[in-house]
């Protein structure tokens, strides 16, 4: 059964991003394969000039919902949130130039592929109200130990 708002932690627990840059205002629902989260488009929020924020950062907030459906699923097994790398995405659609300010967004991100080497695929959407504005396909790699990659271990 999924989880509600009610029961999910606050979503900048579930990040591995901090001050101005976890860009997700909340977490509304998870479950097994998704995450759905909110972000709240304001004359403050970073990357918005006049118009609101241009839809080339709905990429980012796809990537943050996919952090944060990691970082449940760590809090699930008991282990900390861990950082993640976004390697690309396909087919990038946006409907809308920018996503106006006083825009409520829902980000969608679905589990399509998760395989042991910490590579994984999603399936990501992003709506106002009934309308999508902007769909991708995020590929994603979640190393088990983010400082020996860095340092370019291949073990």
């Amino acid at each position: 059964m999924p989880a509600s708002f009610d029961t999910l932690p606050d979503i900048r627990d579930l990040l591995p991003h901090s001050g101005t840059m976890a860009l997700l205002e909340k977490a509304l629902e998870v479950g097994a394969e998704y995450l759905c989260a909110e972000v709240v488009i304001r004359p403050d929020s970073l990357f918005c000039n006049a118009e609101g924020v241009g839809s080339w950062v709905g990429i980012e907030y796809m990537a943050q919902a996919i952090a944060a459906y990691a970082g449940y699923a760590a809090r699930l097994r008991s282990e900390p949130v861990k950082i993640g790398f976004l390697l690309g995405t396909r087919r990038y659609e946006a409907a809308t130039p920018c996503f106006p300010i006083g825009s409520v967004l829902r980000v969608r991100v679905q589990r399509m592929l998760q395989v042991d080497n910490g590579i994984g695929s999603f399936e990501c959407q992003i709506h106002q109200a009934q309308r999508q504005l902007a769909c991708a396909t995020i590929t994603v790699f979640q190393p088990k130990d983010a400082a020996d990659f860095l340092e370019g271990s291949t073990e």
